[in-house]
């Protein structure tokens, strides 16, 4: 300590703290003390002075090519990680682009900042260049909109942004920065982290909860949100597997109890398979950790809505926002300090538990199960990919994807074996799968990540493959290639037969995009092509370090189930 004083008092104060600095600068160094290590841009003049603040800062910038995909990689980086990620867009155009991500952000719970700069303070109303009303566009889907109106606050903005996007139920914020006042010099002191409350088990909760398990005969959890640590996630899991108790995943969530646990019995959501479906209303005690039973998970508000029913809700919203159903005891808490306080209540051995778990279980096995890999005839098969895939992938495996009927191969196979193992957007947005595999190939460049998009979803934010050859991002991007919008066509089959209209497609050659953009690009047409090419795609990630698409081009009405 001594010698560390003594370095840093050798030169004069004055000389080594600059007395001022502008708004813009003190902005980034505010994110550099809350732990942002990237923020996703796509540039505008209206904020050149945070830019500026970026050149030399630690904080990577990842320059996107639309602001839909840097609001998506920036949501995804929320969802990842215990910190809020960052997006920073210009006015009007620029804003109205982000949104998308936004109104992810906002349904998925994750704690998400969205900086968009403004129009200068003194063009306000008066129809400037792009000028919007930023609280008028923003309110009804952010946890806070707020704007920098006096240059001094500019450290206590950012401090109040991050800790509104974090505190409660997660969720995005949006900071308005108008170009003149960023430029501002003003004294550089940061505003400390605010704390964030996580709540906790009351002796009563722990006394309520212990009370409804002994007296329950097919308890059942059901894990969500993106509020998880991978230290709370692998307690939950010893503890159930320790007491046979099962747990199921919200949509688009598995990974918390791992894919490979006893206790895991399988996702619960749209095309969700029926053992799951009919278990919400078989089991006497659901659970809820990280999530509510809402719209999704009940099916259109139509399962488990008696109110005699047994729903324990764990949550660090109050309000419940979202809600479906029941509510038999509420617990403010979030998952970890819940999960801290569970794992000391102990027990005993349950005969009915351990069939309960074991019948679910083994319906969860039997779905999960790998498909033959030997290829057939005919078109590529998603079945016969995943086939060799699953078998390759490390233990740590990331997938992304974002909405159709594609997604529904991850859901039923790929393994999800630890929190934040599968990354998409459970607002079913399309266009999530590629920016959200840039950003976990960049949070995560060690680990092997696989998006699956379907064609129509692909081209919403394909460009952004050129952000992942200009940052070395290296994932693993599957093509779904049906010439349709699946999902749509399926609805229009069950409420209008025979009748296509508006949902089919012409689709590129999207092999030949991903070389144009500087990575490995491989089409399949043949099932018999299938393995040759995937394992071409791995061998080009992993010793040319360079993403890789694979265009399987696959039958019509061709499901996971």
């Amino acid at each position: 300590m001594t010698t560390q004083s003594t370095a840093v008092h050798t030169r004069p104060l004055e000389a080594s703290i600059p007395l001022t600095k502008s708004a813009g600068h003190v902005i980034v160094d505010s994110l550099v003390a809350h732990g942002v290590q990237r923020t996703f841009v796509v540039p505008g003049e209206s904020f050149l002075d945070v830019l500026d603040g970026l050149h030399g800062s630690p904080i990577q910038t990842v320059v996107c090519r639309h602001e839909g995909g840097a609001a998506y990689m920036a949501e995804a980086d929320g969802k990842m990680n215990q910190i809020p990620g960052v997006v920073m867009v210009t006015r009007g155009p620029g804003a109205a682009n982000a949104h998308v991500g936004l109104h992810t952000a906002w349904q998925d719970s994750t704690p998400m900042v969205l900086f968009v700069g403004l129009i200068p303070f003194g063009h306000r109303d008066r129809e400037a260049f792009q000028e919007f009303d930023i609280k008028a566009w923003f309110d009804t889907g952010a946890k806070r909109v707020m704007v920098l109106d006096h240059a001094e606050r500019a450290s206590e903005i950012v401090a109040e942004a991050m800790f509104a996007a974090q505190s409660g139920r997660p969720g995005p914020v949006v900071v308005g920065l108008p170009e003149d006042i960023i430029r501002q010099q003003i004294e550089p002191t940061l505003h400390p982290a605010i704390p964030v409350a996580t709540g906790g088990m009351t002796t009563v909760d722990t006394r309520a909860v212990a009370a409804a398990l002994m007296n329950a005969t097919k308890p059942l959890f059901v894990t969500g949100g993106n509020d998880w640590s991978q230290a709370a996630a692998s307690q939950l899991t010893a503890w159930l597997e320790k007491h046979h108790i099962p747990a199921a995943a919200e949509w688009r969530t598995q990974g918390t109890v791992s894919f490979d646990s006893p206790s895991y019995v399988g996702p619960i959501g749209y095309g969700r398979p029926r053992p799951t479906y009919d278990l919400l209303e078989e089991t006497d005690l659901l659970i809820f950790v990280g999530t509510v039973p809402g719209d999704v998970i009940t099916d259109g508000f139509v399962c488990r809505q008696d109110w005699n029913k047994q729903n324990f809700l764990v949550t660090i919203d109050p309000a419940l926002r979202g809600r479906s159903g029941p509510v038999s005891w509420q617990i403010v808490a979030k998952p970890d300090v819940f999960v801290r306080d569970l794992v000391e209540i102990d027990l005993p051995f349950r005969e009915d538990w351990k069939a309960w778990t074991n019948r679910m279980r083994g319906e969860q096995v039997a779905f999960a199960s790998l498909p033959s890999p030997v290829p057939g005839p005919g078109p590529a098969h998603m079945d016969t990919l995943m086939a060799h895939l699953v078998p390759s992938l490390p233990e740590d495996a990331l997938v992304t994807f974002g909405a159709g009927e594609h997604t529904n191969w991850a859901h039923r196979y790929f393994p999800t074996r630890r929190y934040a193992s599968m990354l998409s957007a459970r607002n079913g947005s399309m266009g999530y799968s590629v920016p959200a595999a840039i950003a976990a190939s960049l949070a995560h460049p060690e680990r092997r990540i696989v998006t699956i998009a379907g064609d129509g979803e692909f081209l919403m934010n394909g460009q952004e493959l050129a952000t992942a050859a200009q940052y070395g991002a290296t994932p693993l991007v599957i093509v779904m290639d049906n010439q349709e919008y699946g999902t749509i066509r399926t609805h229009q089959e069950r409420h209008y037969p025979g009748r296509v209209s508006g949902t089919q497609l012409h689709n590129p050659d999207f092999a030949l995009m991903a070389r144009a953009f500087g990575g490995f690009g491989i089409r399949v047409d043949e099932d018999t092509d299938v393995p040759a090419a995937l394992e071409a795609a791995l061998h080009a990630i992993d010793h040319d370090r360079t993403f890789a698409l694979l265009h399987m081009v696959v039958e019509q009405r061709t499901k996971a189930y």
